[in-house]
């Protein structure tokens, strides 16, 4: 699985928790496997990351929405962004620009018109104070 379907999985994991409120990491990362397809180190990690720091990944995230509280930030835009957040704040191997680049094209495909924008911006200022 390349990294980019792992982050679009991970979303999609993420997105299930919050609607759902399933927070099993291996419930969520199987309700978004095809058949007969094979989860791998990456997408569990993301996931696993992402729920267990979800309240401190939040925090961060809400300290640079202008005008925005997170739970009016669409959950797809939430859940890119804390996937990302992940990734710049605890996995050192991937560079903030990779993280930043890999949620913008994610945020093509899942989310609305205004998405990309967003979550640029947003993952930017992240950046800058890391």
């Amino acid at each position: 699985m390349k990294r980019r379907t792992a982050r679009e999985k991970a979303m999609q994991a993420l997105y299930q928790m919050d609607i759902a409120g399933e927070t099993d990491v291996q419930t969520l990362i199987a309700n978004t496997l095809e058949e007969g397809e094979e989860s791998n180190e990456f997408l569990e990690a993301l996931v696993q990351g992402c729920v267990e720091h979800r309240d401190e990944l939040d925090q961060m995230i809400s300290q640079y929405l202008e005008n925005w509280k997170l739970d009016r930030v669409s959950t797809v835009d939430r859940n890119i962004l804390r996937i990302a957040a992940y990734e710049m704040k605890f996995m050192g191997d991937i560079p903030p620009s990779v993280s930043i680049n890999e949620a913008i094209e994610v945020s093509k495909v899942y989310g609305d018109d205004e998405s990309r924008r967003f979550v640029n911006g947003v993952l930017s200022k992240i950046k800058e104070t890391m």
